[in-house]
């Protein structure tokens, strides 16, 4: 896709997770998903695109040297700036990629590098929301009922599925809305379950960008059932 504009956008890609759930023996990022390691895939992706034009990877302190070989050194990509050490958190992870990024960065994307089948049509557009609202995040509505519980386990209410929306990656943001919103959490001691709620605190309006039911967070040994599958649709087109 041709460049419209000469907006710089930089990607902080998450993959400093243990996986731990996979129960594998290796970190979920690095398992082959129809013959490819997952974190591979979603780089590929965004490699591929014009209007990415720098990759930040956050890995596990572990994996530096795994991630580099097995990884970066058997892929030709172009965007990828620096490698750098995630954090106690998710959130500690995110912090340490957003330092390594331009600061002549417009936008920042964060992605799950356990996010291998986002499409490019919601990488753009999630770009040109946050260009025109500030932070943007791709989503797909809740196909299933939603019903909040007390503590002991009884329904207190039915959610309204129709306003309901299941967050995804990427996230974009103005460079300096996820820079001030990072900074001020951290001051706060403020752990969010994503990066848009930490500015969304800060008086900011998330866009929701629509995406698709393909691009799933591999998490669990269940999910890569589905991930071969969906690798198999992709790699045949």
């Amino acid at each position: 896709m041709a460049r419209t504009d000469k907006c710089y956008v930089s990607l902080v890609v998450v993959a400093a997770g243990r996986g731990t759930r996979m129960n594998m023996g290796i970190n979920k990022q690095y398992i082959n998903v129809g013959g490819t390691p997952i974190l591979a895939r979603t780089l590929n992706v965004f490699d591929a695109l014009n209007c990415i034009d720098e990759i930040v990877l956050v890995v596990h302190c572990d994996d530096i040297m795994y991630c580099r070989e097995k990884i970066i050194g058997k892929n030709n990509y172009r965007k990828i700036k620096s490698v750098v050490t995630g954090g106690e958190t998710r959130q500690d992870s995110v912090f340490n990629g957003l330092k390594e990024v331009s600061q002549n960065s417009d936008i920042v994307l964060i992605h799950d590098g356990a996010r291998p089948f986002v499409d490019e049509d919601s990488i753009v557009r999630c770009i040109e929301a946050a260009k025109q609202y500030g932070v943007a995040t791709v989503a797909v509505p809740v196909k299933d009922t939603i019903k909040s519980a007390d503590n002991e386990g009884f329904v207190n209410s039915t959610l309204d599925r129709s306003v309901l929306w299941s967050i995804q990656t990427p996230q974009a943001f103005r460079y300096n809305i996820i820079m001030d919103s990072h900074k001020q959490a951290r001051r706060d001691g403020f752990i969010g379950t994503d990066d848009t709620v930490l500015a969304e605190r800060l008086g900011n309006k998330t866009k929701l960008v629509m995406g698709t039911y393909r691009n799933i967070k591999i998490t669990t040994k269940e999910d890569l059932i589905f991930a071969e599958s969906i690798a198999n649709s992709f790699d045949n087109c």
